[in-house]
């Protein structure tokens, strides 16, 4: 059997490196920016929030979020000691740089922005080492470790610009050096998280663990099983944890069969599907690209 590449190796990915984060990060607008805009203007939040997660044209979302990333960034410099705003507004600039820009160098701003906001609430809140990236392994793991089910939504909201920002910054050996401290993150998260953002965490795990070769602190029997959990506890409805399955894992591996198998079932399911149309849509055109590119691959 072939080995398993690098992650920065194209040949793993096909045509183009990979985006880490699936495009469910989106989803955690949902319960991420409702509570700071409800207090200020009404319920506009969670009807923003379900008409851009129930659009089937990704441009139109493309083109739409950046007024309300302005309008966020107006909240914080209003209350900048404000934990809940700058978590909102993190989540989003995390959602929006890691899963609808294409373009390198707009991703990693953005995605830094999401990194600083979601650095500065976790230190509101927990009253941490502002300089989280600085802080060693092992004081980082203690820190996890005092967490309960009830910091379960502070931490996925830094987890999550925290990947994102690693994903925009992936070029830079320096930064990807902090995988483990993420790593550890999301496994405290599976462990606390008492149903919160199952699929999600189980998902981003199984990335992770499929990232890199075993030698370098990949396990695949590990990730196949978080990539299985994540589409069991979502009934099979998340076409996103397939792609991102048959992407990390199964074009990793070699196992064409499986690859094809999961693609083509994402691009013949119907993505509309309520609030997870436009997350099914993204993956769907993702599924088409990786399917394209499947005979140069293996």
């Amino acid at each position: 059997m072939k080995q398993p590449q690098l992650i920065n190796d194209r040949r793993v990915f096909g045509v183009a490196p990979p985006r880490w984060l699936p495009v469910l990060l989106m989803a955690v607008l949902a319960s991420g920016c409702s509570t700071l805009v409800n207090k200020t203007v009404g319920g506009v939040s969670q009807n923003l929030t379900t008409a851009i997660l129930g659009q089937d044209d990704p441009e139109t979302v493309r083109q739409a979020v950046p007024a309300y990333l302005i309008l966020l960034d107006s909240f914080v410099a209003g209350d900048p000691e404000n934990a809940s705003s700058l978590r909102s507004t993190s989540v989003l600039y995390a959602a929006y740089g890691s899963t609808l820009v294409d373009d390198p160098e707009r991703a990693s701003k953005l995605t830094s922005r999401a990194w600083d906001y979601g650095q500065r609430a976790l230190c509101l809140e927990y009253e941490v080492d502002c300089e989280i990236r600085s802080v060693g392994f092992d004081d980082w793991d203690n820190f996890l470790e005092s967490r309960a089910s009830d910091d379960a939504s502070a931490l996925f909201d830094f987890a999550s610009a925290w990947l994102a920002f690693l994903q925009a910054h992936s070029s830079d050996f320096v930064t990807l050096a902090e995988l483990p401290k993420a790593e550890v993150l999301l496994e405290r998260l599976e462990q606390i998280n008492d149903g919160f953002e199952e699929a999600n965490i189980n998902l981003y795990l199984g990335i992770l663990k499929s990232l890199r070769p075993p030698a370098l602190g990949g396990d695949f029997d590990a990730a196949q099983e978080f990539f299985l959990k994540a589409i069991d506890v979502s009934d099979g409805k998340d076409l996103n944890a397939k792609v991102s399955y048959a992407r990390f894992y199964a074009r990793t591996l070699y196992e064409r069969e499986l690859h094809d198998e999961l693609l083509n079932e994402v691009v013949s399911a119907d993505p509309a599907d309520g609030a997870s149309t436009l997350l099914n849509v993204l993956a769907q055109d993702e599924a088409k690209l990786l399917l394209e590119s499947a005979d140069d691959y293996f």
